[in-house]
């Protein structure tokens, strides 16, 4: 960081000026490196709410937030980066009078933010928490709104990450597990959750025809997980059945696939089994 010079005017002009030399080196590297286009960009609040799933909201008061957990923004996303480096001049003026005027002393309010998890998105305060990065601050006073979610936020480093979290808050809209149940289930493609959702549904369904009694979606999901699930996925591995597969919920789903597709059959049996690992052989080679 430069020496200031002690002239708040001017090093708020250099505070600014360092912060868009830095996000303009990212924005290089980023396309230099070919990393994913969006590593850089804020995470829009209305988006993860929306792929996670709002349940309910707790207001927390005043607190004392890590800097480097501020990551998004509810209606500046295109002003600011991730890292609340500014991504245009356009907010110079007001952003320098900001910190000129807390450099001279002048006191700031807290900052208004949300909280998922582990992450804060700002409500206001956008120019506060940029300033605050480039003057290498660790925290900063905030209020704070804690948003209780659906599905569990982790993983979450990039807006295109939201896509696989919106698949899978339907899928358990589709296919109510909970706790370790719900998180035995990971897929890595998006679009998967979706055909496991229709394979439990129509599961639930000859389940359904079979006993001759209707069953809720929370039923049909408890009772596919402890007795179908669970046992194709135990016999799956003890045959060595495609063990290149390390989710047990992508296992799942292959076999069931090669299963009906193979055989045009809704059965597990050793002969079943036994085509299965002949097919998964000669998918290796």
């Amino acid at each position: 960081m430069a020496r200031d010079t002690g002239f708040p005017e001017a090093d708020a002009e250099n505070d600014f000026a360092r912060l868009r030399r830095q996000a303009e080196r990212a924005r290089l590297a980023q396309w230099f490196t070919r990393q994913p286009a969006d590593i850089n960009a804020i995470l829009p609040f209305d988006e993860v709410c929306a792929a996670l799933g709002v349940t309910g909201k707790t207001v927390l008061g005043l607190q004392v937030v890590e800097v480097s957990s501020i990551v998004g923004s509810v209606d500046r996303t295109k002003d600011f980066d991730r890292y609340f480096r500014p991504t245009s001049s356009r907010v110079r003026e007001r952003w320098q009078r900001l910190a000129a005027a807390q450099r001279r002393g002048e006191s700031m309010p807290p900052v208004q933010l949300y909280r998922i998890g582990s992450m804060h998105f700002v409500i206001d305060g956008h120019h506060r928490v940029s300033i605050a990065i480039a003057r290498g601050y660790r925290t900063i006073d905030a209020y704070v709104t804690e948003i209780h979610t659906r599905i569990s936020p982790e993983g979450i480093n990039a807006p295109s990450d939201l896509i696989l979290k919106d698949h899978r808050r339907l899928f358990l809209s589709r296919v109510p597990l909970e706790g370790s149940q719900a998180d035995a289930i990971r897929l890595s493609d998006p679009f998967d959750y979706a055909e496991l959702a229709e394979n439990v549904e129509a599961w639930g369904f000859r389940l359904s025809q079979e006993i001759g009694e209707f069953l809720s979606r929370t039923e049909v999901a408890r009772r596919w997980f402890g007795e179908e699930f669970l046992p194709v996925v135990r016999m799956a591995r003890r045959a060595g059945i495609r063990d290149d597969i390390e989710s047990d919920a992508e296992l799942y789903l292959w076999l069931a696939c090669e299963r009906y597709r193979l055989i045009r059959r809704h059965v597990w049996d050793e002969k079943v089994f036994d085509e299965l690992r002949d097919h998964s052989r000669r998918h290796r080679r």
